[in-house]
């Protein structure tokens, strides 16, 4: 049994390069040290400090007298076993019982996963923190939560499994054969009340078990059948897993079978974000009977943002079908290898070599990247994992889609709306973005807890308005749809979107009426490249925040407007008109906007990259004619929304892509990954004529 012990050792923590140490400290004489000087602490860390200094009659009453927090119920159980003497196991097994007895479903849920977090983590927290010296209250707070940790942790999935047994009925592993064969391994989990529900449907290659038993045990604690189906090939299913392609079929078969369970009330939803944001339009593509609703985030759609966007292939996909198809779960330790990526960008630019060697660079084949990579324009192959076209219009149930503005998102979001609305004008389709990434965007940034998850954005501090609990507006967009409350008050237009710099959300009828006029950037000027050029591998690259101080403008150009006379509010997709000159049959290009304040500070505003040959039309690729007049029209993928101020001015880069971490197109018209670096021939030389322009939407 593990106790708070008057001293921690702390031993042999290697903590910078060449420095290793054995460090003893007195951790309980140091909170006592630190509450005496400190007698204006904040409550959170006091009670803390008390816990460690073995003061737990007094942390309980510092937790009582707080406002109610159920991340703080873990710690009331942990200092009422601490404070009630006699063996720890048996105090902090009655401890919790007694607490789990008197809480409703969805509150256990969120108590019993606040005693998740991994103890690694913790540890890792701990010895950053020794090696940084944040403070004697931060080192503290951090020590209680390793020893904290572990001595209950090991209790927890006992306990845990007591209380769902209590609460729920159970299906793990549950073999689905669909008509073709496949085996989908299913989890369910639903409330013990006798009658039939709606159930929640995610679908997924991420098979991690505990990931998605909460996934399954959260819908079920606020009142519906969650049900957590896997790829083919994942968990228990022997059959090889394959990325997207079986997914919307096997998905709509497992929701047929939910229909037809005695348990159910016919009516499924689907959910998830990223991959799992994907697999209910996959489903929708089929539309199955007992689908009734989609809640998608930063959903991603194969062939348009992923493994390439703009038909532009990216690297940091190369790896990930390891990640999810190496074994029935997840290989953590190959997909984690950032030396190994690392080394593969770095070798693949410097050597010049093909993109189809990648798999030869690294030393290991990946069949799954190399498939993708044979199919380099949006194909027969991809428009066969989504809905496409016209089948946007047979999609006739409530949709809600969440994105944000940062760092892989919306991208596809913006896709299924836009054409979804387009080809169901109808369609009862809402859209709530942010300024979020790409995990933040269907994740939010208010935990299960209630606490937040991030603060900061790569510069920008988030503002209060951009603070959303997506788990909550997920059950509270079902109970809209299957008529168990009102609508979310969000959802007050077809597009909610926040406005950055303003702190407040706006509402509107579609994308076109998020502005109402268009102001034109004039981009002229000749850009040339040199793309044998590899002296730069190991150059350092500015910028890249959302708020930086300065802008990689390598192979770009860049384009300042006048200073503005008023504030303006810059919401909608960029588009441009490009009339150019260039030398060869293709290149890759991207347009970034930005706002450069009159404090000198570069704030994003949205990115677009693409192709030439595919621009404007991602399933055909269209060859230029060298040394011939040409003109590109592009429409941005990627919403913002920003308050700019007065004397701010709206800076464009165009440039080249050119990079270790992307393909490389050399111009010759052949595939890109075929091209080499003996394909690079003279510079690439574009000249961006008269007449040229971006069109930044204000209002």
């Amino acid at each position: 049994m593990l106790v708070l012990r008057r001293v921690f050792v702390v031993v042999v923590l290697c903590l910078a390069a060449g420095f290793a140490a054995a460090q003893e400290i007195d951790y309980r004489a140091l909170a006592e040290r630190t509450l005496a000087a400190s007698p204006d602490l904040d409550p959170d860390s006091r009670f803390r400090l008390q816990l460690v200094a073995g003061r737990y009659a007094e942390a309980l009453a510092t937790l009582h007298a707080m406002p109610p927090n159920v991340a703080n119920v873990r710690w009331e159980i942990y200092a009422k076993a601490k404070a009630g003497g006699g063996p720890f196991d048996e105090a902090f097994a009655r401890a919790v019982r007694e607490t789990l007895r008197g809480l409703d479903d969805k509150t256990a849920f969120r108590v019993l996963w606040s005693f998740g977090t991994p103890l690694r983590v913790l540890e890792a927290s701990l010895r950053d923190a020794l090696e940084h010296r944040p403070g004697d209250v931060e080192l503290l707070r951090r020590a209680l939560g390793v020893e904290a940790f572990t001595s209950f942790a090991p209790l927890i999935p006992q306990l845990s499994d007591e209380d769902d047994r209590r609460r729920y009925l159970v299906a793990r592993d549950v073999p689905f054969r669909t008509a073709g064969g496949a085996t989908v391994c299913t989890i369910v989990v639903r409330p013990r009340a006798k009658r039939k529900l709606p159930a929640l449907l995610n679908f997924t290659i991420y098979a991690d078990p505990q990931t998605t038993f909460d996934e399954a045990r959260r819908a079920a604690s606020n009142g519906f059948a969650g049900v957590v189906g896997l790829t083919r090939g994942k968990g228990c299913s022997p059959d090889t897993p394959v990325p997207y392609e079986h997914d919307g079929a096997d998905a709509a078969a497992l929701i047929d079978w939910i229909a037809a369970q005695p348990w159910s009330d016919g009516r499924v939803g689907m959910y998830g974000g990223s991959y799992e944001g994907m697999t209910p339009w996959a489903a929708a593509k089929r539309m199955p009977k007992a689908l009734k609703a989609i809640m998608d985030g930063t959903p991603v759609a194969p062939g348009l943002d992923v493994p390439m966007e703009g038909n532009v292939f990216w690297n940091f996909v190369y790896p990930w079908p390891f990640y999810t198809t190496d074994n029935k779960t997840l290989d953590d330790a190959v997909y984690g290898d950032s030396a190994r990526w690392q080394r593969l960008d770095r070798t693949f630019y410097a050597s010049g070599r093909a993109y189809r060697d990648l798999q030869k660079i690294d030393g290991t084949p990946n069949p799954i990247f190399a498939k993708w990579i044979a199919h380099p324009s949006y194909d027969a192959y991809w428009r066969s994992m989504i809905p496409y076209g016209k089948e946007f219009a047979r999609i006739d149930i409530p949709v809600l889609t969440t994105a944000g503005y940062y760092y892989g998102g919306p991208g596809a979001a913006l896709y299924y709306f836009s054409e979804h609305t387009k080809y169901r004008p109808s369609a009862e389709h809402y859209l709530v973005i942010g300024p979020w990434d790409h995990v933040r965007a269907h994740s939010g940034t208010i935990g299960i807890l209630g606490t937040k998850t991030m603060t900061s954005l790569a510069g920008y501090e988030l503002e209060p308005a951009a603070h959303i609990d997506m788990g909550e507006l997920r059950y509270q967009w079902f109970d809209y749809v299957f008529g168990r409350g009102p609508k979310p008050a969000i959802l007050a237009d077809r597009v909610n979107y926040m406005v950055v710099g303003a702190n407040k959300w706006e509402h509107a009828p579609s994308i076109a009426a998020m502005s109402s006029r268009r102001m034109s950037v004039p981009v002229r000027g000749t850009l040339t490249v040199n793309l044998a050029d590899r002296s730069d591998v190991d150059r350092p690259r500015p910028g890249g925040g959302v708020i930086d101080k300065e802008l990689d403008t390598t192979d770009a150009l860049k384009f300042t407007s006048e200073p503005l006379a008023l504030p303006v509010e810059v919401s909608g997709l960029f588009s441009g008109h490009l009339d150019f000159i260039a030398n060869k049959k293709d290149f890759d290009f991207q347009i970034t906007l930005y706002e450069l304040t009159a404090a000198g500070q570069y704030v994003l505003l949205a990115p677009y990259w693409s192709r030439a040959s595919y621009a404007g039309h991602p399933g055909e690729r269209r060859l230029l004619e060298p040394g011939k007049r040409q003109h590109l029209d592009v429409r941005s993928i990627r919403l913002m929304s920003r308050r700019v101020a007065a004397g701010s001015r709206i800076v464009v880069v165009l440039g080249v892509i050119k990079e270790p971490g992307r393909q490389i197109d050399y111009g010759t018209g052949k595939d890109v990954s075929d091209e080499t670096i003996a394909d690079a021939g003279e510079p690439l030389r574009i000249e961006w004529l008269a007449g040229s322009h971006v069109d930044v939407p204000v209002r």
